[in-house]
């Protein structure tokens, strides 16, 4: 096969450290991309979180963000969007509200926190970006354009109990999802990495038999089968390892740019 969409996974896949995108894989974009391969990032982060990181990449990217829900180039391009009818919004967050949990929602890609708590204070310093705390009624007056709203919770026994509670509070009208431990984040039904994989090669006319995705962990599931080749991260869960074609160097050895020269451009 030949690799012409390149699809990766950010922390613990692209970003060493989980904050800065190392020369060595720059590098491997750059060569990818002058080799006619397109290369997206595809991440649960909004868009102006990811931006940076594409940005750092010094070529034109469309990013798929918002685990999906939203792609985007680095210059504005808007692919696709799926965005919560603003009346499902509120009743979301009313839910939250009602039961003490924390829940933050992205509206025109700002970020918006009912209060300022340890989860708020985590959540910027893990994503190097600031929201606005506007308040429980705050909430409630910003649900346009909403691509997520996310529930940050103490760990993944509780993010499972609260995952359960909104699918069977909301049925089949959002789609509750575990991105990490203690994430639960909320989107439309059919919103995914792999959708978002899917829609993106349709656009560009490229087959899925020539996509090709990268990953670390088991959030990154749906994406790696749904390309048409898989790559796991050397720091990857077991089932990441077990599902995919090849398994590359770990990310702090640059394992990604190790997969770029290896599969996708032929080298060794």
């Amino acid at each position: 096969m030949s690799v012409k969409l390149f699809v990766t996974d950010l922390d613990g896949t692209l970003l060493p450290g989980g904050k800065t995108v190392s020369p060595e894989n720059i590098r491997a974009v750059r060569e990818a991309v002058r080799a006619g391969v397109t290369v997206t990032i595809a991440t649960g982060r909004m868009y102006r979180a990811a931006l940076p990181v594409a940005e750092a990449l010094g070529v034109e990217v469309p990013i798929i963000t918002y685990n999906g829900a939203l792609i985007r180039s680095t210059s504005g391009r808007v692919y696709y969007r799926s965005d919560i009818q603003p009346g499902t919004v509120r009743r979301v967050v009313e839910f939250c509200r009602m039961r003490g949990w924390h829940v933050q929602t992205y509206s025109r890609d700002e970020l918006y926190f009912a209060e300022y708590d340890d989860y708020a204070r985590a959540y910027e310093r893990d994503q190097q970006i600031r929201g606005h705390v506007v308040g429980w009624d705050g909430l409630m007056e910003h649900t346009e354009e909403v691509s997520k709203l996310l529930s940050i919770t103490d760990g993944a026994e509780q993010t499972e109990a609260r995952l359960h509670e909104l699918r069977e509070a909301f049925g089949r009208e959002v789609s509750p999802v575990r991105s990490k431990a203690n994430y639960a984040e909320i989107i439309n039904p059919g919103v995914s990495k792999a959708d978002g994989i899917r829609r993106l090669a349709e656009t560009l006319g490229i087959a899925a038999a020539d996509t090709m995705a990268i990953g670390d962990a088991e959030n990154d599931l749906p994406m790696l089968k749904a390309a048409g080749r898989s790559v796991a991260m050397g720091n990857a869960v077991p089932e990441v390892r077990e599902a995919c074609d090849y398994v590359t160097s770990e990310c702090e050895q640059n394992g990604f740019a190790v997969a770029v020269y290896r599969y996708v451009l032929g080298r060794e």
